[in-house]
């Protein structure tokens, strides 16, 4: 059994691992309000969207995911997700799969800079995302 666990979870565009400015990642999915449904999508059980939505720390250095948004919105990015953290080899398995998913990068529809102020010496400013994924995420387990 692969349960999903709460502390392992990695996201990659490209060859860069992001998972230290990422707080909360999910892939969702919901009904696609498309005007148009194929007949394969009918019989499916109707056409789906997916997102991937993140909660991220917001960091101006030019090798941080904020900044990789800020710089990138607009353009469509090989993204991976491995929900039981990903092995050295880079190879997936059953225990430790990964998903795949092309997302067009968007800013936030909130906050994209700044925040509440807080007294804690570690709180930091976050922005939250959902970037539009092209189609349903792949899986691959070896």
């Amino acid at each position: 059994m692969a349960a999903l666990g709460t502390r392992a979870l990695v996201v990659r565009i490209g060859s860069t691992d992001y998972s230290d400015a990422v707080s909360d990642a999910r892939v969702k999915s919901d009904e696609d309000d498309s005007d148009f449904v194929s007949f394969a999508q009918a019989a499916a059980g109707g056409a789906r969207k997916y997102v991937l939505a993140l909660t991220m720390a917001q960091d101006t250095a030019s090798t941080s995911l904020w900044y990789f948004l800020w710089s990138q919105a607009g353009t469509t990015q090989t993204v991976e997700v491995w929900p039981n953290g990903r092995p050295v080899s880079g190879t997936a398995t059953a225990t430790q799969p990964k998903f795949t998913c092309s997302a067009v990068v968007s800013e936030p529809n909130g906050d994209l800079l700044g925040g509440q102020a807080d007294k804690s010496t570690t709180a930091r400013f976050v922005s939250e995302v959902e970037w539009e994924l092209t189609a349903k995420p792949t899986i691959a387990i070896s």
